[in-house]
């Protein structure tokens, strides 16, 4: 099957590369020369057989809808788009409408797997139309790990339920990281533990807790045993904070997503004010003792 993917980085050009080795045409388009196929998405689309199926792999936000918005003036009835970035799942519903009034499919398409995709597969969750998933199933099977494809792909239900399921995909993502980040600490604290690496390789089989996660942690201590060559500053790429607005908009509570999140705000603070609050009321109330402000490098 032939395929425009427009969006070349760590997982966009990943993706060309798996799809490439499973018999499939890709021509991408990314701003970069030395990356790309083709020297436009105009001459993308002319170079693919309609009807045509193009993917789009940039950032969420302006990017995205630039794309999408010089897509919808090139192709044409019959042909298809995937958004397969971390787009807001409110947000594919307009963009369809788009497609939908000049005849040209749209699915919005979740994709998770990182830069390890390339050789493990990418799971994948797909909200559209039937007999759009339909056309783009070759692909799908491409992209998805080997298996049943039950276990690695889903048609999730119409437009935006595919954004929906990576969305809380991610917010689960949250919680489970934040989980074993907060038990690392632990064991580290706790001077009774003389081999945190080893307490957590030792988990990696047979355990209930033994996860690719956990694989990931113990190869990044392989690599750095205290974890020195790191900050603890943890960016949030926009899932988390959307699982947690849905959540209260659906009255469901989600106090470990939640958790992860606020933690992943508080990383950013080199001197919290509220945690200088809560100090300030502890000594007046109490007379607990505090520390003095930290001096600046350089005073």
């Amino acid at each position: 099957m032939e395929l425009g993917l427009v969006g070349l980085g760590r997982m966009g050009g990943n993706m060309r590369e798996r799809l490439r080795r499973a018999g499939h045409t890709v021509y991408g388009y990314a701003p970069d020369p030395d990356k790309r196929d083709v020297e436009s998405m105009t001459a993308m689309v002319a170079a693919l057989v309609p009807p045509r199926a193009v993917w789009c792999m940039v950032p969420a936000g302006e990017a995205t809808r630039a794309v999408l918005g010089e897509l919808a003036g090139l192709l044409e009835p019959g042909d298809v788009v995937v958004e397969g970035g971390n787009s807001r799942w409110t947000e594919d519903r307009e963009h369809a409408m788009r497609f939908i009034e000049s005849g040209v499919g749209y699915v919005d398409c979740g994709v998770s797997g990182g830069v390890w995709g390339l050789d493990n597969g990418y799971g994948l969750m797909a909200g559209g139309e039937p007999k759009h998933i339909e056309m783009l199933m070759p692909i799908f099977d491409a992209l998805r790990p080997e298996g049943p494809r039950e276990q690695g792909f889903v048609h999730a239900g119409p437009v935006g339920a595919g954004h929906f399921a990576k969305m809380v995909h991610n917010g689960i993502e949250y919680g489970l990281m934040q989980a074993w980040g907060e038990g690392y600490e632990l064991l580290v604290a706790a001077d009774v533990v003389q081999d945190v690496p080893g307490v957590l390789n030792a988990w990696r089989r047979g355990t209930v807790v033994r996860s690719w996660l956990l694989d990931l942690l113990v190869e990044a201590l392989q690599d750095d045993p205290a974890l020195a060559q790191l900050s603890g500053y943890v960016e949030d790429s926009g899932e988390g904070r959307w699982t947690v607005q849905e959540a209260i908009e659906h009255a469901v509570p989600a106090p470990v997503i939640s958790g992860a999140l606020f933690a992943r705000f508080a990383s950013r603070q080199d001197d919290s004010s509220a945690m200088k609050a809560v100090a300030a009321l502890r000594q007046q109330f109490g007379g607990h003792a505090v520390r003095a402000t930290r001096t600046p490098p350089g005073e």
